[in-house]
């Protein structure tokens, strides 16, 4: 008689991924007569059981699966125990499922095991970040953005809008969506990381948001508290950083055609900016006091008003280009761009993507919108903080916009 491999693995699968989480329940088991009802070995033969079950037939899953819940429901109704949570009686179904699905996917199952040991095994860690780490503003959150990346999202429709000028609504909110994602991340970093770095990480963060909002931030906090310039100076400079990162998302949303394009251009302009933040950490002196990780992951008003404000700049922009041809739209970006570089980029590329736009003027406007918004940075360095700190932003600024104009002077952009 032939031995079915598939089988004997199955089999070897489903014995392994049991005593794997029965490694842990015995460790919380307890001894005596108040031990919970199932360890080591009750777990290797519940998976065990569902293999060779799985082997026999549906009827014998089922009958099975009913003798597990039975069990479970008996221990329980037993324990008399301060806490008689349901994990172990859970886990024992499970692993009994595993055994089952073990004959017919073992790579699945075997990778699935390890996750409910790990869950199983980090129960005061999960508990601990449930109850203590996660604040609720934060869980709050993690909702908003769930509901509006699978809920809101979906609904919209993807196709452009003539009122609008072919602006799609879907690929707004899009965007809105990413800017809160990215600031959730980097909020989770400045969590992680604490005060040493956190005016680096707050900048980057709301970068993403308003790098002249966050200048104007970083100055106030620069006048505030004179020992922390150095810092100010670095979350300034590091909220550069995601003015390129966002043009580069918004160009892979909005013309993706031009991503490769307009890559010398953003990964100049990336790299001065992070060499400008190292620059501005380095005047920062020991003992300065840092910053945690308050407030809220993202800020929903400034998300939805980014979307709203693109919006608005998206059409002066297309409407300047269909009265006042090219030269307009460069006008429109530059007034724009006073405001806000995300809007202006946006609304150049959706253009550039209607081949409303040619390539070497689309750099162009996009550099032309990015001067005008780093004059308004400079302003606001200026106008919010103490002299130092306008000078030294006004000095990384320049060099920034300095290192985004080289590749087109150059010819890479055009």
């Amino acid at each position: 008689m032939a031995i079915d491999t598939a089988i004997v693995t199955g089999l070897a699968v489903a014995l392994g991924c049991g005593l794997l989480v029965g490694i842990d329940r015995e460790r919380h088991k307890g001894r005596g007569p108040g031990r919970a009802f199932a360890g080591l070995r009750s777990f290797g033969l519940a998976s065990l059981g569902g293999a060779l079950a799985q082997i026999g037939g549906d009827g014998l899953v089922l009958a099975g699966a009913l003798l597990v819940v039975v069990l479970s429901a008996i221990s329980h109704w037993r324990d008399q125990s301060d806490d008689p949570g349901i994990t172990t009686e859970l886990a024992l179904f499970v692993c009994y499922a595993l055994g089952v699905n073990a004959i017919g996917h073992p790579h699945i199952v075997a990778g699935a095991a390890v996750v409910v040991a790990s869950m199983l095994n980090l129960r005061g860690s999960m508990h601990h970040f449930a109850r203590v780490s996660l604040k609720a503003h934060e869980l709050r959150d993690a909702l908003v953005l769930g509901a509006a990346a699978l809920i809101v999202l979906p609904l919209l429709p993807d196709a452009g809008s003539a009122w609008l000028l072919g602006v799609n609504p879907r690929r707004l909110l899009l965007l809105a969506i990413l800017i809160m994602a990215i600031e959730s991340a980097a909020h989770v970093a400045l969590r992680l990381t604490g005060a040493r770095l956190g005016m680096a990480l707050s900048g980057l963060a709301s970068g993403f948001a308003s790098s002249v909002a966050t200048t104007a931030a970083m100055g106030a906090r620069a006048k505030a508290h004179p020992d922390l310039l150095g810092a100010c100076v670095s979350g300034a400079l590091m909220s550069n950083v995601a003015t390129f990162v966002m043009l580069l998302i918004v160009t892979l949303t909005v013309a993706p055609g031009y991503a490769l394009p307009l890559a010398p251009m953003i990964a100049a302009g990336a790299l001065a900016a992070l060499a400008a933040t190292g620059a501005g950490l380095a005047f920062q002196r020991q003992g300065g006091k840092g910053t945690g990780a308050g407030g809220h992951a993202f800020s929903l008003r400034q998300a939805f008003g980014f979307a709203g404000l693109l919006s608005g700049a998206t059409v002066l922009v297309a409407y300047a280009n269909a009265w006042l041809g090219e030269q307009g739209a460069w006008a429109g970006a530059v007034l724009a761009g006073l405001l806000d570089f995300h809007a202006a980029a946006a609304s150049v590329l959706s253009l550039a993507g209607a081949d409303a736009m040619s390539r070497a003027n689309t750099t162009l406007a996009l550099l032309l919108a990015l001067s005008a918004n780093t004059l308004s940075k400079a302003v606001a360095a200026f106008a919010s903080g103490p002299r130092r700190y306008g000078v030294l932003t006004g000095c990384g600024l320049a060099a920034i916009l300095l290192a985004a104009w080289l590749p087109f002077w150059l010819g890479a952009g055009r």
